[in-house]
């Protein structure tokens, strides 16, 4: 019976340890899209739209060559990749559509030809005092590819 009992215990303690732990799991994801690559593009926008189903809310960073998906006038991005039969610009759109605050590093414009008026409607430019913020912020997690 102490035996039983015992392990019993044991059951029910990591139960309830897993359950804290889970339950402080952050919930704001921060994806950080640096990649030229279309697969890596869709697929870090498609691990994005899944945080935010399981209940998780985000924001999307776009630096380097993938910033290039947050321009009106540029085709990166335009592939449509299977399963999703979407292209990343879809994707970030759509991620858009659901309120997730895009926007690109602050270092992308000043060192290109265009402005924020080339940007596409609802993308803004980060400011890194803000980013940094968020990153410190306990309930975050950064994913970035």
């Amino acid at each position: 019976m102490t035996k039983r009992l015992t392990v019993l215990l044991v059951f029910l303690t990591g139960l309830i340890l897993g359950h804290s732990a889970h339950a402080d799991e952050p919930d704001h994801l921060i994806s950080f899209v640096t990649s030229g690559s279309n697969e890596t593009q869709a697929m870090a926008m498609i691990l994005t739209t899944h945080y935010l189903r399981g209940g998780g809310s985000a924001q999307v960073l776009l630096c380097d060559e993938a910033a290039e998906l947050a321009l009106k006038e540029s085709d990166t991005g335009s592939e449509v990749v299977q399963p999703a039969d979407a292209s990343p610009r879809q994707m970030l759109g759509g991620l858009m559509a659901a309120d997730v605050e895009v926007q690109v590093c602050a270092i992308f414009l000043p060192n290109r030809a265009e402005t924020e008026d080339d940007l596409r409607e609802g993308v803004t430019v980060a400011r890194p005092d803000a980013i940094a913020k968020a990153m410190a912020r306990p309930d975050s997690k950064l994913f970035n590819n």
